[in-house]
């Protein structure tokens, strides 16, 4: 069941009228600036309708819920509700809710490895990589098809730490390139000051970059997995080669007409606001 590198970022999208809302109910999130509400995990949040839409989607961020603006669950709520439970929601069967809630972060944490893998497939640099890359891909499709016993029981994460050794090897060959890349992972640069400065290949991945200050900074070929772009000012920034950046971290961010991107992803609607 493994897709082309041709449809992948279609079925790894978010399609919510397939999904019994699980992301409105697994999560936890606390009263902030991203959410006017604080919500305890596996309860639906009070915007949740019958069926399953948000009551507030079109002003999310004017009623103070911008957290939900930008988080992705890579096709998972879809996948669970439709694909491991074969169609049965939370409400008509009560029965199914715990462990539907336990399958959901897993297949969350699955259906995004995969995004960078079939990303990191995309890449010629990477070809001495592809077949590893291509024996990850197959092995995290065939665990996302699992049942929901196993897949709650499952340990995503050493899956992932086994899959993520091929992900930096296919990121090293495509950085290397540039000549002496900044090594920034892991790193908190929350609100640094990195105007036009030269990224071009760095690792920024798992860096904090809140409220970071990346205007006209060149950022091709710059691997950002799992970067905390939260408030990041991109504008005239060039993301157009960034290395596996995702839609959330767009949405994240702050940026404009000036910012480069790449042809697969799109400028949120609220840049232009």
């Amino acid at each position: 069941m493994a897709a082309s590198s041709a449809d992948f970022r279609t079925r790894l999208r978010a399609d919510c009228s397939s999904c019994y809302g699980l992301c409105c109910v697994v999560p936890a999130f606390s009263r902030s600036s991203d959410f006017a509400i604080d919500k305890p995990a596996r309860t639906p949040c009070h915007n949740l309708l019958a069926d399953f839409g948000c009551g507030i989607h079109e002003h999310l961020r004017e009623r103070g819920f911008a957290g939900c603006t930008v988080y992705d669950c890579f096709g998972a709520g879809q996948h669970t509700s439709q694909v491991t439970f074969e169609g049965r929601d939370w409400r008509t069967d009560p029965g199914s809710a715990e462990r539907m809630f336990s399958v959901f972060p897993v297949l969350r944490e699955l259906h995004e490895l995969l995004y960078y893998v079939h990303e990191a497939l995309t890449l010629p640099a990477a070809a001495p990589v592809h077949d590893a890359l291509a024996v990850a891909r197959d092995e995290t499709e065939r665990l996302t098809l699992l049942g929901p016993d196993e897949l709650a029981d499952l340990d995503a994460r050493e899956h992932w730490q086994r899959v993520n050794s091929v992900l930096q090897r296919a990121s090293e060959l495509a950085r290397a390139p540039v000549r002496r890349p900044a090594e920034l992972r892991g790193a908190d640069l929350v609100g640094r000051d990195f105007r036009k400065a030269d990224l071009r290949g760095a690792n920024l991945r798992g860096a904090v970059l809140i409220g970071a200050d990346l205007r006209g900074a060149d950022l091709r070929l710059a691997d950002v997995v799992g970067a905390d772009t939260r408030g990041a000012d991109l504008r005239g920034a060039d993301l157009g080669t960034s290395l596996f950046l995702v839609q959330s971290q767009l949405d994240a961010a702050r940026g404009d007409g000036t910012t480069t991107l790449p042809p697969t992803l799109t400028a949120p609607a609220h840049w232009s606001a």
